[in-house]
């Protein structure tokens, strides 16, 4: 199946804000997933756009968001890490946001994926917001003070490396540990021998994994009864 690629911006804080977006269906309207690559940066890593126009070709309207570009970064730095979280916490809202509206896609049937330092701004947009159905987490952190005691995460498929020298396993448990304690329908996967990121095999099985998690949550019009846990998978940095 053919995935086409356009880029297009939007605003946030007074910035352009670029969006890649993959798509292979023509029919509307259809699930949207938003993409939140790593602290690397969409244009050191071509294995985010890799990824996307895998997700895409399954019919997916993917939106690979460049939230670094509200801090004028091509690559996180770590220095300004923790001060920068909340304006591309913002970003992601106004990503959110801007999809939402879009005349081709189902407000309804949205989800998020989120890779290492996306995956923790994932996190913590969609315990703000129960837009988001479905959320796809690689080896990502827990972002401290970053999600409300009241708030509720929506179903959540947690990958990770048991041997990330990075984000270490022990947040995944975390996050599960927190799933649990909201009765959130989640799966944790963990991949012996893996890192940050996955090769070879638990790469083609993470593929699948997360294919299967968006089909339940995301390729069907909602349910009015809680959606059923299901496993999901893994991803490269």
């Amino acid at each position: 199946m053919t995935v086409t690629e356009t880029r297009q911006t939007f605003s946030s804080g007074g910035k352009a804000i670029t969006v890649d977006i993959f798509e292979a269906s023509q029919s509307s309207p259809r699930p949207a997933v938003i993409m939140l690559h790593g602290a690397d940066g969409v244009r050191l890593n071509a294995q985010y756009k890799e990824g996307a126009r895998g997700v895409a070709a399954a019919g997916y309207q993917v939106h690979l968001v460049h939230y670094l570009d509200r801090t004028g970064e091509r690559r996180a730095s770590l220095a300004t890490l923790f001060q920068n979280f909340q304006p591309w916490t913002d970003t992601v809202a106004d990503a959110l946001a801007w999809v939402s509206n879009r005349a081709d896609i189902d407000p309804a049937r949205l989800g998020i994926i989120g890779i290492s330092l996306g995956a923790a701004l994932g996190l913590a947009i969609s315990s703000m917001d129960r837009r988001i159905r479905a959320l796809v987490n690689y080896f990502g952190p827990l972002p401290q003070g970053a999600i409300g005691r009241d708030s509720r995460l929506p179903p959540t498929l947690v990958l990770h490396g048991a041997l990330d020298p990075i984000v270490p396993v022990a947040n995944a448990y975390t996050i599960e540990a927190l799933l649990r304690q909201q009765e959130v329908p989640h799966e944790l996967k963990i991949y012996p021998g893996e890192g940050h990121g996955f090769r070879g095999k638990a790469r083609q099985d993470a593929m699948r994994r997360v294919l299967a998690f968006l089909d339940q949550y995301l390729a069907s019009e909602p349910n009015v009864t809680a959606p059923t846990p299901l496993s999901a998978g893994d991803w490269d940095r």
